[in-house]
């Protein structure tokens, strides 16, 4: 399957960027193909992994640091989710961001399958 990954990152530690990242690891272990838009933000800063120092996930700190958009990740992510994805994996708390439950919407749009992914147990 190809699978849009959505969750919560604004305001939290580092953008959830190591839950993402994770859960992409596990999807395609399980043979999937997976848009992770953490790995996104970073190949569309060159290789800069924006969440490292953004300890509060603000959105508005990685615009003055990097020039992070939240147009352009999110027009990204929604073209992905239209053109290209039969599925979309939700992490735990997606109910509490803006942009995942946007992400969810279109997809349930769509048709698409949707996988409720649980956090990992430690």
């Amino acid at each position: 399957m190809r699978i849009y990954l959505a969750g919560p990152m604004s305001g939290l530690p580092h953008f959830n960027f190591p839950a993402f990242h994770t859960a992409a690891y596990t999807l395609r272990r399980q043979g999937h193909e997976v848009f992770n838009p953490a790995e996104e933000d970073i190949k569309r800063h060159n290789g800069v992994d924006i969440s490292l120092t953004n300890h509060l996930g603000s959105p508005e700190l990685a615009a003055e640091q990097f020039g992070f958009s939240l147009r352009e990740a999110l027009a990204g992510d929604f073209e992905y989710i239209c053109r290209t994805a039969d599925a979309i994996a939700m992490l735990p708390g997606w109910e509490n961001s803006k942009g995942a439950r946007a992400e969810h919407a279109a997809a349930v749009a769509l048709g698409h399958a949707i996988l409720y992914l649980e956090a990992p147990r430690v």
